[in-house]
């Protein structure tokens, strides 16, 4: 590199540098000023003066900013919230919903104690992973059809005696 392009581009910097601040901010501007004295070394090395070179390195850094803008509203960039100012979620479970859950595990035991055998054994297996074929296996039913049955009286034996609702206490 000559030493009449190298002041060229001292100076293409400077000004390219005062343009893309003007446009984005300091930090960036550098980076993005570096970058297009990057292209126009590599790719025209042979341009020598600066009437060439000005208007080619404006071009370049317009469409540098471009992108640079594109990209940051793609990852949202611009309108992230501060870490700071942000409050954290405690992590821990919601004292109500754990209250709500605590009571529901209650009524749902108190239910489960109060049913027949057989709605108990249903159950039973259902909690330990049973299918329905597997079910009527075990529970010796002649019918696959008798075990829905059977499943659909139990469960609304199980609400009716949870009060009626799976919801809330009502």
């Amino acid at each position: 590199m000559t030493a009449a392009r190298e002041q060229i581009l001292t100076a293409l910097r400077e000004r390219i540098l005062a343009y893309a601040a003007s446009r984005i901010g300091r930090d960036q501007a550098e980076d993005l000023a570096q970058e297009t004295l990057l292209l126009l070394e590599e790719k025209y090395a042979h341009l020598e003066a600066m009437e060439d070179l000005l208007p080619l390195s404006f071009q370049v850094v317009r469409y540098k900013i471009a992108g640079f803008l594109r990209k940051g509203a793609r990852r949202g960039e611009f309108h992230a919230a501060q870490v700071d100012e942000l409050p954290l979620p405690d992590g821990g479970p919601d004292p109500l919903a754990e209250a709500e859950r605590k009571q529901l595990e209650q009524r749902l035991q108190e239910a489960l104690a109060k049913l027949d055998g057989r709605c108990r054994q249903m159950f039973r297996y259902k909690l330990e992973g049973m299918s329905f074929a597997e079910i009527q296996q075990a529970m010796r039913a002649e019918s696959i059809n008798t075990v829905y049955t059977w499943d659909f009286r139990c469960r609304k034996r199980l609400l009716e005696l949870m009060g009626g609702s799976w919801e809330k206490w009502k």
